[in-house]
């Protein structure tokens, strides 16, 4: 798959198997993978278009072995389980956050991923993306100085992916951010910073739109 994606597109693709994915974060082993990726094929829908996201699911959290995630990834801090389903295919944004993010695939998919480094003044070039194959039932650890996003369908039916955050993240904002910086324009949801491409939803509804360059389709 990973050679198949690479013909196709102008954007590096790589397995995160490989040595470019260490700078953007690890693939994980060992934890209880299984039965949250079942919930997914069992009980979530990938919508008719675009993404579905749930931020936090009660029953996923409340799964024999869920906590683990807490325990031994987070060091007991509180965590929040959820999904992302959906058809998406482009770049359209580039988010952060200030901890790691747990992506588990329920399907083959694709992440793309730049490094909170390359912003400079608010502003990216698309082109700083690189892109990484996940096959079905592999979970990473994304750093918090990766940016990343929705991830990127690799077939017709979609995708569905497991998001495992400290608790609270992606939940709307109690203030508005008190500008104090140039990263407080950034500031989008707790504990999530996003910068946008020019005419996405996002940027319509105020995201920062710093993206440069071409908001360009994974194809396969």
């Amino acid at each position: 798959m990973v050679e198949t994606l690479r013909k196709k597109n102008q954007v590096p693709v790589f397995s995160v198997d490989s040595p470019e994915f260490a700078s953007y974060g690890r693939v994980l082993t060992g934890y209880p993978t299984q039965e949250l990726v079942t919930y997914l094929e069992e009980k979530t829908p990938v919508p008719e278009s675009g993404n579905i996201y749930v931020a936090s699911d009660p029953e996923m959290e409340a799964l024999p072995g869920a906590q683990a995630f807490s325990r031994d990834l987070y060091g007991e801090m509180p965590i929040e389980i959820g999904y992302c389903n959906g058809n998406n295919s482009r770049l359209n944004c580039l988010e952060y956050h200030k901890s790691s993010e747990v992506d588990i695939a329920a399907t083959p998919q694709v992440l793309l991923l730049a490094h909170l480094w390359e912003i400079v003044d608010n502003a990216i070039d698309s082109s700083k993306a690189a892109a990484f194959y996940l096959p079905k039932g592999t979970a990473v650890e994304l750093f918090a100085t990766t940016l990343h996003f929705s991830p990127c369908k690799v077939t017709e039916a979609g995708f569905k992916t497991v998001i495992i955050l400290p608790k609270g993240t992606n939940f709307p904002l109690e203030q508005p951010p008190r500008q104090r910086g140039a990263e407080e324009k950034l500031l989008w949801m707790t504990n999530k910073w996003l910068i946008a491409c020019p005419g996405t939803p996002q940027a319509e509804k105020g995201a920062w739109a710093g993206i440069t360059g071409e908001n360009f389709s994974l194809k396969f």
